[in-house]
């Protein structure tokens, strides 16, 4: 980080509002799953504001401006921050069960070239070209450069391999990605 600037102080300053805005985020998190895990328990329902608290996009401000650049972040957060509560809790379900679904599709052993793993790449696409900002949300990016690159991403990044239950996941999303690129000439 100190390399890619020229005031080490400004840069370090940021960092140091970075990782406050981290450790608030964890401690969010670590409150919600200990109140989901109650819920449970108690056999209550739960909650999604509940579950889904602690998910701050800005944490990845310096990753993706690295990445993509400074206008891609900006058109981003622009485009999140202007969505209504309700809107980014639906947002953030809508994720949560595209990822669950990779999760159940790998558990059972799908192939990526499967009718239900190309649904889900097709599904996947589809919620990626809706992100402001990112290459496929542009009709003359590189569609099929930067989904393969974020396939590629999901299985070297434990981060995001997480979100598809871990390497083997992460794994089935890449590769049926690239099937549905490829099959349908992307």
């Amino acid at each position: 980080m100190l390399d890619r600037t020229e005031d080490p102080v400004e840069a370090l300053t940021r960092h140091v509002l970075s990782l406050g805005r981290e450790r608030d985020r964890i401690d969010r998190q670590i409150a919600s799953v200990t109140a989901t895990i109650t819920h449970l328990k108690a056999g209550e329902p739960l909650m999604a504001e509940e579950m889904f608290d602690g998910f701050d996009h800005r944490q990845y401000e310096e990753e993706v401006t690295e990445r993509w650049g400074a206008d891609a972040y900006r058109r981003s957060d622009e485009w999140w921050s202007r969505k209504s509560h309700t809107d980014k809790q639906v947002w953030k379900s809508r994720v949560a069960v595209l990822s669950q679904d990779w999760i159940a599709a790998a558990e059972a052993g799908a192939r990526p070239e499967s009718d239900r793993c190309q649904e889900l790449a097709r599904r996947h696409i589809e919620w990626l070209k809706a992100i402001p900002g990112t290459p496929a949300h542009d009709p003359a990016g590189d569609l099929a450069g930067y989904v393969r690159g974020l396939g590629r991403m999901y299985v070297d990044d434990p981060r995001l391999g997480a979100n598809y239950g871990g390497t083997a996941g992460a794994e089935l999303v890449r590769d049926s990605l690239d099937r549905w690129l490829e099959a349908h000439r992307i």
